[in-house]
């Protein structure tokens, strides 16, 4: 008899706990903006066991911090951490950096590249080298700009500022901002995202790209046909995969690299892997 009275009792409990499970969601969902992503994109992280996408293969254009097509320029106090490298233009498209070369050697070292610098024109096999680094990086580009079946298509209209993006394939046929309240990537280690942005990218005077939850930068890819613009003083995390140029404005920060089609412009920048 006592056991016939608690069945009811326990329903009424199990359907109070969902009904709170589902207004907490609700409720996360609109004062958080945080998008969930069903996986469609296919494959998992870069071992196959995070959320989003799979990862981009960059192959030997990974081996870069920097790298450009026709000119790497900065102006001010860079610091660079990693190899910078360019191809098929010579080192004399390198400037600012006070390259120090020794006649027959394969790379040039800078007091602002922790690091070497490598140029198509330096001994071989330097120049096979750098020909294979930019043809995986336009390889990579190619990749990451063919996914199919995006997690979500023209979010916020091309503005995501102060969203909270969980991993997966974002696709937008327009450039995409983020002003200065900056967005948010939250996840593991794991987990990958890919930006499609068929036109420039722009990312306001201060904002951040923050990450969240042990996400990291080397597994957010920003595929970008246009322009790649990073603010004064904007901290950029992520691989910036673009056809054009990436341009970073005076004291910006990138945690990630800059491959670039084109050229790559610096400004008392600090680049990172």
């Amino acid at each position: 008899m006592e056991a016939s009275k608690s069945k009811p009792a326990m329903k009424r409990t199990v359907l109070i706990a969902l009904a709170i499970v589902i207004a907490l969601v609700v409720v996360g969902l609109g004062a958080g903006y945080v998008f969930l992503t069903q996986n469609k994109s296919g494959g998992g992280g870069s071992n196959g066991s995070g959320a989003g996408p799979a990862a981009v293969n960059l192959r030997s254009a990974g081996d870069f911090v920097i790298l450009a097509k026709t000119g790497v320029s900065t102006t001010g106090t860079t610091s660079i951490v990693g190899d910078v490298g360019i191809s098929p233009a010579a080192a004399t498209f390198i400037t600012g950096f006070d390259l120090v070369y020794t006649t027959g050697s394969t790379y040039a070292t800078s007091s602002l590249v922790t690091g070497k610098v490598y140029a198509a024109d330096y001994t071989p096999p330097t120049p096979t080298k750098m020909t294979t680094a930019v043809s995986d990086m336009e390889t990579a580009y190619t990749d990451a700009a063919g996914r199919t079946n995006p997690d979500h298509t023209e979010l916020g209209a091309g503005d995501v500022t102060s969203m909270t993006l969980a991993p997966g394939l974002y696709k937008w046929s327009t450039g995409l901002l983020v002003s200065a309240a900056g967005v948010t990537l939250s996840g593991g280690a794991n987990d990958v995202w890919i930006f499609q942005i068929a036109q420039n990218l722009d990312v306001a005077d201060g904002a951040h790209i923050t990450l969240s939850g042990g996400a990291v930068a080397s597994h957010v890819f920003w595929q970008v046909a246009g322009q790649a613009t990073i603010g004064t003083t904007a901290v950029m995390n992520g691989i910036i995969l673009s056809q054009t140029a990436i341009v970073l404005n005076t004291g910006a920060t990138l945690n990630g690299s800059a491959l670039a089609q084109s050229a790559v412009s610096l400004d008392a920048n600090t680049v990172r892997t």
